[in-house]
C-alpha cells in the first residue's frame, strides 16, 4: 500500500464523543467511521487488521477439523418459535417480508444448524462435527458503546459441535478451549478463561475468554491461590462476617432517614449490620422481596436466575408502597407478604431492617427466626473476599469478553428434531456446542493492552502491516528510489509493507506511523546520502533503533524479536 493514494484519513485529535481507547486511536488511525449508533465502516487498515485476526482463526478451526459453512443473517421466525426464543430477547432484530411472514435477522445460528443436522445428519457414524462461519450478526443493542466493543451490527466467528453424547460434547468442548488458547495467544492478547452464565443459550455450562482492560464492560473475580476465575454475573464470594452486638429485637423511630448510609450514621453501626429491602417485579413471578447486607450490591442477573430466568425490574414507588406499606428506606421483610430471596451472607446473626413503618426500623432481627427467605447467592461479589474453594482474598478485574463456549446439550436439537440413529438403531438428540469469537473485538482488546501515549502498539501478527516505510523528502530522487526499493524487497520477503510516499513534513509522517502502530518503522532519511544508511526502529517500547545499509534493511527486519513468528 502507497499511502499518497489510500484512504487512511488520520486524525490529530480525539473525537469528542469517544470514551473508550480503543474507539479513540480507531477512528484517529483512520481503521473505522460510523454510520450510525453501533454500526461502523471498516477503512482499508480496519479490514486488514479484522482479515488478519480472521485468518488466524480460520487456521486454528481448520485445525481442530472445523469445517467452514455460510449461513444467512435473515432467518424465518418459525426456527426460533420451536426453539422457544422467540420471545424475550428483546435485542433481536424482527422484521416481516413482503408477504407478512415473521422473519428475524440473526444474532447467533444454533436454530439453523440444528434446521441443517435435522436434514443432514443420519446415523452415528456421521458424527462427530464441527461447522463454523466467519459471519455477519445482528443485536439491536439499547446502548451501543466504546466503539466497536458494543455494536448493532458485527462479524463474529461461530462455530457448533454435533456429538452423539454428552462425553463426546466434552472432548469437542476441550478443543475448543485449546485452539481459543492459541488464538488470542497468536493475537497477542493477555487473557482469563473464567466460568459464566449459560444466558439466553441455555445449556449444560459456559466459559468466556476475558481480555483485561479499563475500559470493559464485564467484570470477573480471580483467585490466586487456586485458579479459580467466573464472572461475577455467577461468582461466589465469602464476606467477611460482622460482630454482632447483642440485645434483643427493638424498634426504634429513625426519621428523615432512607439509605444505608443514614441509617448507619444515625444509629452509628456498621452498615454491614443492616439489611438492604428490594422489591423487585418479575415478568411471570410477580413481586419478590429481595434481601441484602446493607454494604453489598445486588447483581440482577442473579436474581433473575434465582427466579428460573424472569425477566425482573425494581418496583416503582407507588408499587412499594401498594405491597409493603411504607416507602423505600422504610421497608423490610418483618410481616412481608409474598416470597422473600435473602442473599447466603445473611444466613447468621442480627440485623437493623426497615419497619414498613415510615420513619421507622427495627433492631435485633434474625432471618429465619423473625422471618422466612429463601437463601440464594444474589450479591455482586467485591474484592477481598475469600474465595469459595480455597479461602483466599478474591480479586475483581474489569475485562472485555474477547469469547465465549456453551455447551447446549439437546435443547435445539429436539426442539427442531436434530436426531440420529445410534449402534441399536435407535433414535437420540443430537448433542450441539456453540462457539463465538468476535475478531473486532480481539482488535480493540489488542488496542486496549498495548497502546502508548502516541498511538496504537500492533501484535506483529495482526498488524495492519509488518513495515511502515517513510520517505523523509519527496525532492530527493535518492530516497524516494531507495524507498521504493526496500518497498519492493519487503514485499519479496513476504513482509507485508506500507510506503509513506505523501508529500507531507517528516513530523506528520512521523505522527501517522506511530498512530497506526505498525510493528516496525524504516525512515529514508538525509542518512542515506551522507552515511548510505538508513534508520531501523521498532514501534514497541523500548524503541531499538538500528542503522544499516540499504542491502541489509530485509534480513535485519526478519531478525528482529518483534516479528518473530510471524506467518
Amino acid at each position: 500500500m502507497r499511502l499518497a493514494k489510500s484512504l487512511v484519513p488520520t486524525l490529530r485529535e480525539d473525537p469528542a464523543d469517544a470514551e473508550a481507547l480503543s474507539h479513540k486511536l480507531m477512528l484517529r488511525a483512520g481503521l473505522i467511521r460510523q454510520l450510525a449508533a453501533g454500526i461502523y465502516v471498516y477503512l482499508p487498515i480496519g479490514h486488514r487488521v479484522h482479515e488478519k485476526v480472521s485468518n488466524i482463526i480460520r487456521e486454528e478451526m481448520n485445525a481442530i477439523g472445523g469445517q467452514e459453512i455460510t449461513m444467512p443473517v435473515l432467518q424465518p421466525a418459525e426456527l426460533w418459535q420451536k426453539s422457544g426464543r422467540w420471545d424475550g430477547i428483546p435485542e433481536m432484530f424482527k422484521l416481516q417480508d413482503r408477504y407478512g411472514r415473521d422473519m428475524v435477522l440473526g444474532m447467533t445460528h444454533e436454530e439453523v444448524i440444528a434446521w441443517i443436522a435435522s436434514r443432514e445428519i443420519r446415523s452415528y457414524r456421521d458424527l462427530p462435527q464441527i461447522w463454523y462461519q466467519v459471519q455477519t450478526k445482528e443485536r439491536d443493542e439499547a446502548r451501543p458503546r466504546s466503539g466497536v466493543l458494543r455494536t448493532r451490527e458485527f462479524v463474529m466467528k461461530d462455530s457448533y459441535t454435533l456429538d452423539p453424547d454428552v462425553a463426546a460434547l466434552d472432548r469437542s468442548y476441550a478443543a475448543h478451549e485449546s485452539a481459543y488458547r492459541k488464538i488470542f495467544e497468536r493475537c497477542g492478547l493477555h487473557f482469563h478463561v473464567v466460568e459464566s452464565d449459560t444466558g439466553m443459550m441455555g445449556g449444560l455450562g459456559a466459559h468466556e475468554f476475558q481480555a483485561p482492560c479499563a475500559a470493559g464492560e464485564d467484570e470477573i473475580a480471580l483467585c490466586a491461590g487456586c485458579g479459580y476465575a467466573a464472572n461475577v454475573e455467577i461468582a461466589r464470594g465469602v464476606p467477611a462476617a460482622p460482630v454482632f452486638p447483642p440485645g434483643g429485637r427493638e424498634e426504634v423511630a429513625t426519621p428523615n432517614v432512607k439509605t444505608i448510609a443514614e441509617v448507619s450514621a444515625f444509629l452509628k453501626i456498621d452498615p454491614r449490620l443492616t439489611i438492604k429491602s428490594l422489591l423487585y417485579v418479575g415478568k411471570r413471578t410477580g413481586p419478590v422481596l429481595v434481601l441484602l447486607r446493607g454494604d453489598h450490591v445486588l447483581h440482577e442477573r442473579k436474581l433473575a436466575r434465582a427466579l428460573g430466568g424472569d425477566e425482573v425490574r425494581p418496583a416503582h414507588a407507588e408499587e412499594v408502597r401498594q405491597h409493603l406499606g411504607a416507602p423505600a428506606g422504610s421497608v423490610g421483610p418483618l410481616d412481608a407478604r409474598g416470597p422473600i430471596l435473602a442473599d447466603e451472607a445473611l444466613r447468621d446473626g442480627d440485623y437493623v431492617v426497615g419497619a414498613n413503618r415510615e420513619g421507622y426500623h427495627v433492631r435485633g432481627v434474625s432471618p429465619g427466626r423473625d422471618f422466612e427467605a429463601r437463601f440464594v447467592d444474589l450479591h455482586t461479589v467485591a474484592a477481598g473476599e475469600a474465595c469459595p474453594q480455597c479461602g483466599k482474598p478474591l480479586a475483581v478485574e474489569r475485562v472485555i469478553e474477547v469469547g465465549n463456549i456453551f455447551k447446549l446439550g439437546t435443547k435445539y436439537s429436539e426442539a427442531l428434531g436434530a436426531l440420529y440413529l445410534d449402534e441399536s438403531g435407535k433414535e437420540q438428540p443430537i448433542v450441539m456446542g456453540s462457539y463465538g469469537i468476535g475478531p473486532a473485538r480481539i482488535a480493540a482488546a489488542a488496542i486496549e493492552q498495548n497502546a502508548d501515549a502516541d498511538g496504537i502498539v500492533w501484535p506483529a501478527s495482526i498488524a495492519p502491516f509488518h513495515v511502515h516505510i517513510v520517505v523523509v523528502s519527496l525532492r530527493d530522487a535518492g530516497q524516494v528510489a531507495a524507498a521504493e526499493e526496500i518497498y519492493t524487497a519487503c514485499r519479496a520477503a513476504g513482509l507485508d509493507a506500507v510506503l509513506d510516499n505523501r508529500d507531507e513534513r517528516p513530523g506528520v509522517k512521523f505522527k501517522d506511523a506511530d498512530l497506526l502502530g505498525v510493528p516496525v518503522r524504516v525512515t529514508v532519511g538525509n542518512a542515506l546520502a551522507k552515511e548510505g544508511v538508513v534508520e531501523i526502529k521498532e514501534r514497541r517500547a523500548p524503541r531499538a533503533e538500528h542503522r544499516v545499509p540499504k542491502a541489509q534493511v530485509v534480513t535485519t527486519i526478519q531478525s528482529l524479536e518483534v516479528l518473530r513468528g510471524v506467518r
